[in-house]
């Protein structure tokens, strides 16, 4: 079976946008310096403002980069939804749980295996500079940018050495959060960068991340477009996560921060349609996620594995069955075990206590 969602005419989704949930984190896990996983914040990082003409490929040579040959599907995310299952004692409120570097639970993950493909066929890169240190410049922005304490409790040598720290992205803190775009409940895990002052106490509220991004420095009409295509991604990453604000470093063509700029998340869509001829409206992408997700859950009605494709430049995403039973390795038998036990833990019926007798 195929079926076919039309995303043309794009107009179809615009207007007043559907109701979207604000994301509550309920649930974390970090990565550490050996990309091992822990449950908890281990890996949270703090913002502090970067040093600026600072050359952004220093120390590649050094670079701790993560093999992300690995597929790792969901363990992650589903050994922490686990925990907090256990804790609660109830499954999680939500139709689709996925992993956004995007229960009649469905579970989506990206397709590692075209992923992996697609780089292999990509064309050869001729740029001035290996696309390798281009990569990198955004990781050392991060590294510049970030404190493993507050800043408070770092010392004055350690934040003013951070031009020579040794770049590793193995490392990460993950947020794990409800929320819902029209009718459908979602739950998201994905990386957050560093936070601006601390986390609060009662679980569910707002949270003031930050996302951080490099680019160009802009200097004509064509960089201005890109980065306004640029602005996009950004607002739709940090929209879904509930991150608040995202500082962008810009730098120049060999890689030098030169500045660094404060974007609001919920003000960038109003700022594009404000430069004139915006490249794309936060209304039309919220419907059309809305419109995307309902088709989704009322087209995948019964077991197996499926695969979401948009093919390039096509009008439409199609979806197909790929395996007519089990999960295709994206739900780990630990995760389905506690599931069972969960459903029959909650089929039992309650225990009376009728008192003990004298």
């Amino acid at each position: 079976m195929t079926a076919a969602f039309p995303i043309q005419p794009v107009a179809r989704f615009a207007g007043k946008s559907e109701l979207v949930k604000r994301p509550k984190e309920f649930a974390c896990f970090s990565y550490d310096a050996d990309h091992k996983f822990h449950l908890g914040a281990q890996s949270l990082k703090w913002y502090y403002t970067p040093d600026l003409n600072v050359d952004l490929s220093k120390g590649f040579e050094s670079f701790i980069k993560h093999d992300d040959s690995v597929d790792e599907h969901l363990d992650s995310l589903l050994t922490t939804i686990a925990d907090y299952e256990q804790k609660t004692s109830k499954p999680i409120d939500a139709h689709i749980i996925m992993a956004a570097p995007f229960d009649d639970d469905g579970f989506i993950e990206e397709n590692h295996a075209y992923k992996q493909a697609s780089r292999a066929n990509e064309r050869p890169w001729n740029g001035p500079i290996p696309q390798e240190v281009m990569q990198y410049w955004g990781y050392k922005f991060e590294t510049l940018s970030t404190l493993p304490r507050p800043w408070g409790q770092t010392s004055r040598d350690f934040i003013e050495s951070r031009p020579d720290h040794v770049v590793n992205n193995k490392e990460q803190y993950c947020s794990v959060v409800r929320t819902g775009i029209g009718k459908t409940i979602l739950c998201i895990g994905g990386e957050v960068d560093a936070i601006w002052d601390d986390k609060p106490r009662t679980q569910g509220d707002p949270i003031n991340w930050v996302e951080l991004k490099t680019s160009a420095v802009i200097q004509n009409e064509r960089q201005a477009n890109n980065f306004e295509r640029k602005l996009m991604k950004f607002w739709i990453q940090s929209f879904l996560l509930g991150v608040p604000k995202i500082i962008v470093g810009f730098r120049t063509q060999d890689g030098l921060l030169v500045e660094t700029k404060e974007f609001r998340t919920m003000e960038i869509p109003l700022m594009v349609k404000k430069n004139g001829r915006p490249k794309w409206d936060g209304d039309t992408c919220v419907n059309f996620a809305n419109g995307f997700l309902e088709w989704l859950r009322h087209t995948i009605t019964d077991e197996g594995v499926w695969r979401i494709k948009r093919r390039p430049r096509s009008a439409e995403i199609e979806v197909f069955k790929v395996e007519e039973v089990g999960h295709g390795d994206i739900i780990t038998d630990e995760f389905m075990n506690w599931r069972i036990k969960l459903e029959l833990r909650q089929a039992q019926p309650p225990t009376e206590d009728n008192g003990a007798e004298e």
